[in-house]
């Protein structure tokens, strides 16, 4: 996911950050291994950057990716700020992992100074549109039992706006966010989801080999094995905090 949410980031940053003062902190919630934390740290530098994320590995790997920046053990549920302490925060991708998304946006809000934007963005799992659509559909046709990913939080149209409001946030505006990426072929596609990765590779690794072999016919039917690109879209949405 990381050759998508790279170029999410770009996009996602340009929203997030409109019109926050160039001498307010930033926080990022639910850094993952740094892609969001990379970006913002281009545009603001690392030392005006806090990152938080629930899992060590992650945060250890973007402290090191951004040395300067405030990286922290941490979920957006229990954020460890002081109130007001940053000019915005954002969630690249995550709401939809919090075990408590209002609770989560609210501690966004609450870490962000009054009139600051709080801003998320979750993959159009719901629509059909994101990154791994094509992947699901496909593996819906083989086995209609497959849990996809369109019932995630704030996956569909109007989600994330619920969330915000129920968390307080003001000023409330949905839009839309997304990238294109570009596949050698059907196998550069293909091979990361054999990793156990996400939740589309752990579905992978549930299967027995004759069922993963199937699966891997259908979408290269599907997709083909020449070069090819998968535009992807997500949902963001931004409030304002106070």
């Amino acid at each position: 996911m990381g050759r998508f949410s790279t170029p999410l980031a770009v996009e996602f940053a340009d929203l997030g950050l409109d019109g926050v003062p160039q001498t307010a902190r930033v926080l990022d919630v639910g850094c993952g291994p740094g892609m969001l934390t990379l970006e913002l740290a281009r545009r603001r530098g690392a030392a005006m950057l806090a990152a938080v994320d629930p899992e060590p590995v992650f945060v250890a790997a973007t402290a090191e990716a951004c040395p300067g920046a405030d990286v922290r053990v941490a979920g957006a549920e229990d954020l460890p700020f002081a109130d007001a302490a940053f000019g915005a925060a954002l969630a690249q991708l995550v709401v939809h992992f919090m075990s408590d998304p209002v609770r989560g946006v609210a501690e966004m809000a609450r870490v962000t100074t009054p009139g600051g934007r709080v801003s998320a963005c979750v993959w159009d799992h719901g629509g059909g549109s994101g990154p791994l659509s094509s992947f699901w559909r496909v593996a819906s046709a083989l086995d209609p039992d497959v849990r996809t990913e369109s019932g995630l939080n704030g996956a569909s149209e109007g989600q994330l706006v619920d969330i915000f409001e129920r968390a307080g946030l003001h000023d409330v505006t949905q839009a839309v966010v997304g990238c294109t990426v570009a596949f050698r072929d059907f196998d550069d596609w293909w091979r990361p989801f054999l990793g156990g990765v996400g939740p589309a590779g752990r579905y992978v690794a549930t299967l027995d080999e004759p069922a993963v072999a199937r699966l891997e016919r259908a979408l290269r039917d599907d997709l083909g094995d020449g070069a090819f690109s998968i535009t992807a879209r997500a949902w963001a949405v931004v409030g304002l905090a106070g």
